[in-house]
């Protein structure tokens, strides 16, 4: 159904597109006042003037139409999926390989000090 309407908004776009282009301006007549003698060629008198503007009137209700019918489809759009709708499957994680943390550097050993004792720190308790 959307393809069919996409379908018809273009051919319609196209088709607007012509139709205006065809239709001549409201200047169209000075060309001919000074010597231009096609202005009256192609349709001849004001028939296709108004036929033109019933066909462009038609032609861009089409597009309207279209237009707001494919916005509205676009927007309650059914979120279908091929997928069967099941349950996630729970995903296995490795065992990370777990070290001892390096000891941190403390300021006595990267100073050069000769003793290798690690510095102890007492926690205090705290008053609640």
């Amino acid at each position: 159904m959307n393809s069919l309407l996409l379908t018809i908004h273009i051919l319609a776009s196209i088709l607007l597109i012509l139709i205006i282009l065809l239709q001549k301006g409201k200047g169209a007549d000075m060309g001919a006042s000074f010597g231009g003698g096609a202005s009256q060629a192609i349709f001849g008198g004001a028939g296709p003037a108004t036929f033109l503007t019933k066909i462009t009137a038609v032609i861009a209700i089409v597009f309207m139409l279209t237009s707001l019918t494919l916005a509205y489809r676009a927007g309650h759009r059914s979120f279908s999926s091929v997928m069967p709708a099941s349950a996630p499957v729970p995903v296995e994680q490795k065992a990370v390989n777990t070290k001892p943390a390096a000891q941190p550097v403390t300021p006595q050993k990267a100073a050069g000090s000769k003793t290798s004792a690690p510095v102890k720190t007492e926690a205090k308790p705290v008053a609640k």
